[in-house]
């Protein structure tokens, strides 16, 4: 099947899992904001957060929390040398202001309408993939389990989760159909979006040296041509495949060399991070330190920990069915903010980070060993996470 008439294939299921999460967002926002005690909003510099306050506002902007309030102050006002604005990569917040320009208004809706149109193309494009990979059913749960994961509610507030999704899974699906060019604009734009977009650059180096080595390539990649692989003697050259990975770095290393030339700071984006408390450690220790505050102290603690083993268990469940660079990606997105955890809550934000990992994803879906777990039962498990995370999220409480 062409990649068009997949598109095609994809459209109905994936803008009816956009518009049933988007409306359920909404809704629940409505009804959630102020049913448990709100917490005092948290500002930024440069920027307030907007009180929790009930109303049918909450529709729209329920989801201005947390670090949605710097994303929106540097759409706003950029960055600066006097804060830990630098620990935030640029593409989200640029494009924002760029839609902002068009858009009369604060730059909330411009910031929604970003996030809101990355996540139906981020559905899009993981369903074009996942189809590719395991067929039509399984794309089919793959869409809605990644819109009713625990803190899929990420895709559709002003964060960077939903372009970057759409970005990476991009990515990979030109590495499948060994478009190495493409391979390099689409991962430097999600190395430009978040900092773990370095990720892909291992991941996609282990896929082009996996692809070389196969020669005809993947049986099961629609973009492989045996006889032209043939010729080719296993298709473009290694070094090309390589060079196309490595291309990837162009995209931090730029936003580094902006800091560099214009602030003669060359190391402001790691530097910011030391500012949010985090201290590397074995991830072992991290594990364990989790697993024990879950028990001492539950709450978010606890609600961290669950989140977090899904998404381990899902990858683990899909291992089996997975390329090597699918499987390298997915284990390093898993292991990096495990080894730089936050001291008193070791797996802060590490929910939010798991929601991008589509290999985690394709396990709950049905691949490798997944395909035993029931259908109905994740998708319940999955919905009421969501559901109670959404509650949390919308009254300040700290979930980001």
């Amino acid at each position: 099947m062409s990649g068009r008439r997949r598109l095609r294939e994809g459209l109905r299921p994936c803008v009816a899992v956009f518009l049933a999460t988007r409306i359920g967002l909404s809704l629940l926002s409505v009804v959630a904001v102020n049913m448990i005690e709100p917490l005092d909003p948290v500002d930024v510099p440069g920027r307030a957060g907007p009180p929790a306050t009930q109303g049918w506002h909450n529709a729209i902007d329920a989801t201005e929390r947390q670090d949605a309030v710097w994303y929106l102050r540097l759409a706003d006002d950029g960055w600066s040398t006097d804060d830990a604005s630098a620990a935030f990569f640029p593409l989200y917040p640029l494009t924002v202001r760029a839609v902002g320009w068009i858009l009369p208004g604060d730059d909330l809706l411009a910031a929604l309408l970003v996030s809101n149109l990355a996540f139906l193309g981020a559905l899009l494009a993981l369903f074009a993939l996942t189809a590719e990979a395991f067929g039509d059913r399984v794309a089919r749960r793959a869409i809605v389990v990644a819109a009713i994961f625990p803190t899929a509610f990420f895709f559709l507030a002003p964060y960077t989760e939903s372009l970057f999704l759409l970005l990476s899974v991009l990515a990979f699906r030109e590495a499948r159909h060994d478009r190495w060019d493409r391979v390099a604009i689409f991962g430097a734009l999600a190395a430009l979006t978040r900092s773990v977009g370095i990720l892909l650059i291992p991941a996609l180096m282990v896929d082009a040296i996996w692809a070389s080595r196969t020669r005809g390539g993947d049986p099961r990649d629609p973009g492989s041509d045996p006889e032209r692989d043939g010729r080719a003697g296993g298709g473009r050259a290694l070094g090309a495949r390589l060079t196309g990975a490595a291309a990837i770095a162009l995209g931090p290393v730029s936003w580094f060399a902006w800091w560099g030339i214009v602030h003669r700071s060359w190391l402001a984006p790691l530097d910011a991070q030391q500012h949010w408390g985090r201290e590397l450690q074995p991830p072992w220790v991290s594990l364990g330190h989790a697993v024990e505050l879950a028990w001492k102290f539950q709450s978010y603690w606890l609600l961290d920990l669950l989140i977090v083993s899904i998404a381990i268990a899902g990858l683990a469940l899909a291992l089996p069915a997975l390329r090597p660079s699918e499987a390298v990606y997915g284990a390093l997105s898993l292991l990096l903010p495990v080894l730089d955890p936050f001291g008193d809550r070791p797996l802060l934000s590490v929910p939010r980070f798991a929601v991008v990992v589509f290999p985690a994803l394709w396990g709950l879906s049905g691949t490798g060993f997944g395909r035993k777990l029931p259908g109905s039962l994740v998708t319940s498990v999955l919905a009421a996470g969501w559901a109670v995370c959404v509650l949390l999220f919308v009254n300040w409480r700290h979930l980001f």
